[in-house]
């Protein structure tokens, strides 16, 4: 493959460029490996829920995931209690230099790359396609091409492109400016933003219907993955709804099983008449508080609850967690200030008109006061579904693109075999 004058000198210079210490790797595994490359923080997130679809679709793939040096890597993430379906964590390319690159590829030797959005790294993609590597571009915008022609960004820009057998952008606009630069239109797709969707959590059949029965009279809310510390607030709001509804019923699960002993005491504390899920404890007409200790019932409560409290995100020294499992299977949210961790999936939920921010206690009150009519939790639940399902197809069609070009080359192998 011969290189552009521009990505010919840009190599040239990178070797006068000071040689970054390499970490050791863990062994490549055997087997067809994709690698998929995020440049954002919400592309790390979209990625790793595309990379858990994947090997569920095709169990023998190898996943590894690299960020570019700006990603922080303790931000969005997968759902509660998911494993990782990669080889290794998310490894973060800190230099383009053509000896990090080359020592990166010679390791892990991917048949695929899926690279999301701008920043490019020339001598990662160049050398990567350089080996044999199949190249997929997704979500590319216009904020990730230069502005004008000219420069040594807009240089590069094309040539890095050239490198990518298909390039899908996120808008009809960014298709059109990679015409006006000359990348060939059979190559370009329009199609919609990379987003992270929702893998909600399971619950059997039998477990759903009786537990439907048990509670179909009352009016209920979800206080989910509580901190310890968080208990006392959630709770003082719970006190405060129960002066407009008498009836309602709050399910608390904590974040942690050790934190449950602390939601009992502070239920006491508060005179709270509580009843145990787990131990099969009665709940009567009196019951107000439902106190469930394993996050693994979350599948359940999130179908039966209308409108659900996101914990771990009341209180300082908290990121919050993942709400897309509960807007996934019909619950409004309700979340606190405190939610660095997925601070871009809150704000997507928000503006969509599904999540609703609260301050504290006085105003967690206040939000489920509000929806506890039907017909606003109800909305907030449609516009939710809508926001986790919109990036659906794209996520199925990367699917779909990868699995065709993987199985392609097994072909190939095979005939050479």
């Amino acid at each position: 493959m011969r290189l552009s004058l521009g990505l010919a000198t840009y190599r040239a210079l990178s070797w006068r460029a000071a040689q970054p210490a390499q970490d050791p790797a863990v062994p490549r595994p055997d087997g067809p490996l994709v690698w998929a490359h995020a440049t954002s923080p919400e592309r790390f997130s979209a990625l790793d829920d595309l990379c858990q679809r994947l090997r569920s679709q095709r169990p023998d793939i190898q996943l590894v995931m690299t960020v570019n040096a700006s990603v922080p890597l303790t931000g969005p993430g997968r759902a509660q209690g998911s494993e990782s379906c990669l080889v290794t964590p998310p490894i973060p390319m800190l230099s383009d230099h053509p000896v990090t690159v080359r020592a990166f590829l010679d390791h892990w030797r991917p048949d695929l790359c899926l690279w999301t959005g701008g920043d490019l790294l020339p001598n990662l993609i160049s050398m990567a396609a350089e080996d044999g590597t199949d190249m997929l571009m997704a979500d590319l915008g216009t904020a990730d091409l230069p502005r004008r022609r000219g420069g040594w960004l807009a240089d590069l820009t094309r040539p890095c492109l050239d490198m990518f057998d298909s390039v899908l952008t996120n808008s009809t606009a960014a298709a059109a400016q990679l015409r006006r630069m000359g990348v060939p239109g059979r190559r370009i797709s329009a199609q919609s933003r990379l987003s992270t969707g929702a893998s909600p959590p399971t619950c059997p059949e039998s477990v759903l219907q009786a537990a439907t029965e048990t509670l179909v009279t009352r009016p209920l809310w979800l206080a989910a993955l509580l901190t310890a510390e968080e208990a006392a607030p959630v709770f003082a709001a719970h006190r405060e709804a129960l002066r407009f509804q008498h009836r309602l019923l709050l399910v608390a699960v904590p974040a942690d099983f050790d934190d449950a002993d602390a939601l009992v005491a502070e239920a006491e504390a508060q005179g709270l008449r509580h009843a145990d899920w787990h131990s099969g404890d009665a709940i009567g007409e009196d019951t107000q508080l439902l106190i469930c200790d394993d996050s693994a019932d979350l599948g359940l409560w999130y179908r039966m609850a209308p409108v659900t409290f996101v914990g771990s995100s009341l209180l300082p020294g908290t990121e919050g967690q993942n709400p897309y499992a509960a807007t996934a299977l019909g619950s409004a949210v309700l979340y606190g200030p405190h939610v660095t961790g997925h601070a871009a999936a809150y704000r997507r939920l928000t503006e969509a008109g599904a999540a609703r921010a609260v301050r504290d206690s006085a105003s967690l009150a206040n939000a489920v006061v509000q929806l506890s009519a039907p017909d606003h939790a109800a909305a907030m639940a449609l516009a939710g579904w809508e926001t986790v399902t919109e990036g659906a197809a794209l996520t199925d069609h990367l699917i779909e693109l990868i699995q065709d070009r993987l199985d392609l080359r097994e072909e190939k192998h095979d005939a050479r075999t």
